[in-house]
């Protein structure tokens, strides 16, 4: 989970616009603060990388404002469609605190 959670705040660091996004991004329910937290970044790092707004990330989009998900682009591109969603970045991180 620590892990997890330092790939999260990696994806996090470059954001410098979008907090009202944080703000009203849906949380889980009982979710403890820093998980919140980290949650709210990732959806504020994707909607600020997603430049075509169509909730996809190419590659390069990725690259440019995701590079934790560039990195693992392949991985999670599990479709292999040349695009990942907010939702696969999200069970590929699920998937990956599991195993740790």
């Amino acid at each position: 989970m620590r892990k997890i959670l330092v790939i999260l705040a990696a994806c996090a660091a470059c954001v410098t616009s979008g907090a009202a996004l944080a703000q009203t991004a849906t949380q889980p329910m009982g979710a403890s603060p820093r998980v919140e937290h980290t949650l709210g970044e990732l959806h504020t790092r994707f909607a600020s990388a997603n430049t075509t707004h169509d909730g996809k990330l190419t590659r390069q989009q990725a690259a440019n404002g995701m590079p934790m998900v560039a990195k693992h682009f392949d991985q999670i591109d599990t479709q292999k469609n040349g695009y990942v969603t907010l939702p696969q970045i999200e069970a590929f991180m699920r998937e990956h605190a599991a195993q740790r």
